[in-house]
């Protein structure tokens, strides 16, 4: 396969969380060239996967305002990794306290996914919290504190996906793998 080279970054904006920058690279051929690039620290999202006593799976999901499309949103719980050198775990553990009060007893790392390849080095890591208790949240910001906690069964928030409702590429990718878990789950049993 052709090899790419990065060569440098040129700081356009040093932000609270992301830097602008202006990327310069190697084609195979040697020829340089330039991309505006959003430097991440990456984030985190988990899917708290609740079950009633029958084993019927439900999710907790958040509706809250994002001011980058004016309107509010159907997500799970998630956040940025801030906090330099805090493990991937601990981010999700605090953000699923932060957001929904749920202190999760088991957490599985179940995807890196990259949002936006082409404009930012971002990745998201996903979680699916299992055996979870109640605590206290702690919603920081004016659109954590007027976010709603919505707690529905999967098969529901599923058809969100389905009809468009929810659309974060986060959320729909962790309704699909819990959906998926629970599919081989169901085969394994029989």
């Amino acid at each position: 396969m052709a090899e790419f080279r990065h060569l440098r970054d040129q700081l356009v904006h040093k932000g609270g969380v992301w830097d602008l920058v202006i990327g310069s690279f190697e084609d195979p051929h040697g020829a340089e060239f330039t991309r505006d690039v959003v430097r991440s620290p990456g984030s985190v999202a988990a899917l708290p996967l609740l079950f009633d006593p029958e084993g019927v799976p439900s999710v907790v999901l958040i509706r809250q305002f994002r001011p980058t499309y004016g309107e509010y949103l159907y997500e799970v719980p998630a956040g940025m990794r801030d906090i330099p050198g805090e493990p991937i775990e601990q981010t999700a553990h605090r953000e699923l306290i932060e957001e929904v009060g749920l202190i999760a007893g088991d957490l599985e790392h179940v995807f890196s996914l990259k949002p936006s390849p082409g404009m930012t080095d971002a990745v998201t890591e996903l979680f699916i919290a299992t055996n979870c208790v109640q605590g206290p949240s702690d919603r920081k910001g004016p659109e954590e504190e007027f976010m709603e906690t919505i707690h529905i069964p999967l098969k529901d928030a599923l058809s969100m996906v389905d009809r468009g409702e929810v659309n974060d590429a986060k959320t729909v990718v962790l309704l699909l793998l819990a959906d998926r878990m629970m599919t081989d789950q169901d085969s394994a049993s029989r």
